[in-house]
């Protein structure tokens, strides 16, 4: 269970309760989820379970697991990349982090209450604009961050996950069942189960293979840097299996609980990142009038969530670089932490203030942010993904795969699975992550 949690934690994120439903509003609803359903369980599912294999089978941080299989610069370069992804997007995956503590301590002080609901909807744009206080926020959510992966993969990281996970669910069921009682919301709720596939586009399979991979953690060399602090008894495909349904069951959990209120507000569903903290704080606002105290405490309740899911990815995300810079530069967990807060938060202020002061900076066409969310998500990812298949279905030896799959050919369900798993990795993901790169390249 502490194995699933932990997996888990590293998936179940922003990237359900925040990326998510924003991506659903923009793709079409129902179909969009069906989409991302399909590629979850058949391109994502035996990606995870090669990355596990790969990490518990070296037995060392990320860098070294990847080179063991890929001797030479190349390997060396590969394990790089890997190492170096979660700690880009830790940087500006910081700054959203920063907002949900804002938020949470706005609604804590009541300020939702004391807001007329016209009032709010420009508030968030207000806020981001500033150049001090999401600053501020950045780097307190960092310092949590790595205050928890500094305490150590047991005490910090096993532990935050065991509790961090169900009262994240918890506490989204709730979310759920007050969104769902809103006025309006029956609209929300058609649009998450009537599929209308005139809305699907190319770009809406791009987007939900993307959104798959990012929620999944898979190409961040994440998975690969947790399974190698699991025991060889595990079941690895028990593990897979139990953190990719539970990250598919979360992603539909905060459709439900965003997308309904977002009707219900009758905000436009694809409003994109600012999403949540446009439409909540409104209906927050608009309830306070007639209920204040069930405002407040859902408020609570709502950015406490976004909190705790920003944490559990953002500490798995820190983990791999602190690995890498523990095992193989030798440095102390605590020294590990402080170097990468500096360097994550210096490239986080930046994407911080690009909503502000260096809003007119462009990358090509893109702000600051968007560039980084941009060249992680349809770049790095993709790249660590091709190299994990790539390794795991062709380099990796054949019966070394079996051993940590099966356990040595000891779980009789898992031997019998084992020859598609393989297949997947060959054949499948190697070929959907491809049609990725060539549309991202049109």
């Amino acid at each position: 269970m502490a194995v699933i949690m932990a997996l888990a934690g590293s998936a179940i994120g922003l990237g359900n309760i925040w990326r998510f439903p924003y991506l659903v509003g923009q793709n079409g609803g129902a179909a969009f989820i069906l989409i991302y359903i399909g590629f979850t369980l058949v391109l994502s599912l035996p990606i995870f379970l090669a990355e596990s294999a790969i990490g518990r089978g070296s037995g060392a941080n990320c860098r070294h697991a990847i080179a063991s299989l890929a001797p030479g610069r190349a390997g060396r370069w590969m394990g790089l990349l890997m190492v170096f992804t979660p700690l880009w997007i830790v940087s500006y995956y910081s700054v959203v982090g920063g907002w949900s503590l804002e938020y949470l301590v706005q609604a804590v002080r009541l300020d939702f209450l004391h807001t007329a609901p016209e009032e709010i909807t420009g508030s968030f744009g207000r806020f981001i604009a500033k150049p001090l206080a999401p600053l501020f926020c950045h780097l307190g959510f960092l310092a949590v961050t790595v205050g928890v992966v500094a305490l150590g993969v047991k005490s910090g990281i096993e532990r935050f996950s065991k509790w961090s996970i169900p009262t994240l669910f918890v506490l989204v069921v709730a979310i759920a069942v007050y969104s769902l009682t809103l006025p309006g919301a029956s609209k929300g709720v058609e649009y998450l189960l009537k599929p209308d596939f005139s809305k699907v586009t190319a770009d809406t399979f791009i987007d939900a293979l993307g959104q798959s991979f990012y929620s999944m953690s898979l190409g961040m060399g994440i998975v690969i840097t947790y399974s190698s602090y699991i025991s060889k008894k595990e079941n690895l495909m028990v593990a897979g299996v139990g953190s990719s349904l539970s990250d598919l069951f979360f992603a539909l959990l905060a459709g439900f609980a965003i997308l309904p209120a977002v009707f219900a507000a009758g905000i436009e569903p694809g409003n994109g990142p600012t999403l949540i903290f446009d439409t909540l704080p409104f209906i927050f606002s608009n309830l306070g009038h007639t209920a204040p105290v069930l405002s407040t405490a859902a408020a609570i309740f709502f950015f406490l969530a976004v909190l705790i899911a920003a944490l559990t990815s953002s500490i798995s995300l820190m983990e791999v670089g602190v690995a890498y810079l523990s095992e193989s530069k030798g440095l102390s967990r605590t020294a590990a932490c402080i170097v990468l807060f500096l360097a994550c938060g210096v490239v986080g202020s930046f994407c911080s203030l690009s909503f502000g002061p260096l809003s007119q900076v462009h990358i090509g066409s893109l702000a600051i942010f968007d560039f980084a969310d941009s060249f992680a998500s349809n770049v790095l990812l993709v790249l660590g993904g091709l190299i994990v298949v790539v390794l795991a279905g062709w380099v990796m030896p054949r019966q070394k795969l079996y051993d940590e799959l099966t356990n040595g050919g000891t779980l009789p369900v898992n031997v019998k699975l084992f020859p598609a798993v393989r297949f997947l990795l060959r054949y499948v993901a190697p070929a959907g992550i491809l049609v990725l790169v060539i549309s991202n390249l049109l």
